[in-house]
């Protein structure tokens, strides 16, 4: 098989604008809560939650489930390397956003004070 630039790009034209006011809506949430939390005086590095982190593992894991339904595919379906890379760092990926977004919510939450 023989990819060019043109080709990737054809196809997520195509494949991207049903997904846009999905990414759009999770950018909104994401960047409110980062603001709202950052005003509050969150950092990173100073509030950890366990729970956070671990709600953020379990939707990484659960996108092996509910990712192909949102594309209306199985994962069955899911056969070659690249198609199970794509897989598991998409999970990834939404473990990472879950964990942004979740993170600093806990610390809006819960309040400086138990940090």
């Amino acid at each position: 098989m023989n990819f060019s630039i043109s080709g990737i790009v054809a196809v997520l034209t195509q494949a991207i604008p049903p997904f846009l006011p999905l990414i759009f809506s999770l950018l909104a949430v994401l960047i409110l809560v980062q603001l709202t939390a950052r005003v509050k005086h969150y950092a990173t590095s100073g509030h950890h939650c366990l729970a956070a982190a671990l709600m953020a593992v379990l939707a990484g894991a659960s996108a092996f489930w509910w990712l192909p339904l949102l594309t209306n595919s199985r994962l069955a379906f899911v056969s070659t390397v690249t198609d199970w890379a794509a897989l598991c760092l998409a999970a990834v990926a939404i473990a990472i956003y879950a964990w942004l977004v979740l993170n600093p919510l806990s610390y809006l939450l819960r309040g400086a004070h138990t940090a």
